[in-house]
């Protein structure tokens, strides 16, 4: 059930598909904790800090837009999105067997036909260019511009979470992600109004093809 302090949030961002968060988020307390997905205590968390967190990002992301989310984990924020936003078709990218397996038996138990899943690190995969990354892993912006980045089309856009932190990384790394073929990084704040605090976003828009990128890094931090 949706804790009565987030619902009206909720059915705002879900609307009929209120009911399949639902059962996501029965799947995150249940099965996402048993097998290490998330920690114990993130339960009585799962709405305001993690669903609503990822939907409110719906908005950023173009009608019928090819979603490709790296080191997708529990699902966050890609089952989220394909549950919100059915006209988008989604890739949960993620290298370990247990997450992957998780993921797979999620999409099939939701029914979310607009979603699928691949086993693969983003360095290492040959998928199609996506109009749409998002990452939730903690890392630096840099560091998620060369492993994102390439992965898709030109004109196509990396949304990465970041918090408080995003100004400075900005700052920070604003040269190497041209280096790596980015545009200048543009902050968001989703969901103003709607959830507190707002989900901070980075999109960095890919201009140019590059030769640096994939081999930037062959180990990630884990989400």
């Amino acid at each position: 059930m949706v804790p009565d302090d987030v619902r009206d949030a909720a059915a705002k961002l879900f609307g009929d598909r209120l009911a399949t968060a639902e059962a996501y988020a029965e799947l995150l307390a249940t099965d996402g904790i048993v097998r290490g997905l998330i920690g114990p205590r993130e339960a009585p968390r799962i709405w305001d800090r993690h669903l609503l967190n990822c939907a409110v990002i719906s908005d950023l992301i173009p009608s019928g837009s090819y979603v490709v989310d790296v080191g997708s984990g529990a699902g966050l924020p890609g089952i989220v999105l394909a549950v919100t936003r059915p006209d988008l078709s989604v890739v949960l990218m993620e290298p370990l067997a247990r997450r992957a397996m998780f993921l797979a038996e999620a999409v099939e138990i939701l029914g979310l036909a607009n979603a699928s899943v691949v086993r693969a690190r983003a360095e290492e995969s040959r998928i199609r260019p996506a109009d749409v990354v998002t990452a939730r892993a903690v890392a630096p912006l840099d560091r998620l511009t060369g492993w994102c980045l390439p992965l898709t089309a030109p004109g196509g856009c990396l949304l990465a979470f970041k918090g408080s932190s995003a100004e400075q990384e900005v700052e920070e790394h604003r040269t190497a992600v041209r280096r790596l073929g980015g545009g200048e990084p543009r902050i968001h704040r989703c969901g103003s109004g709607v959830i507190d605090p707002p989900t901070t976003i980075v999109e960095v828009v890919r201009e140019r093809d590059t030769a640096v990128g994939r081999g930037t890094s062959k180990r990630r931090r884990e989400q």
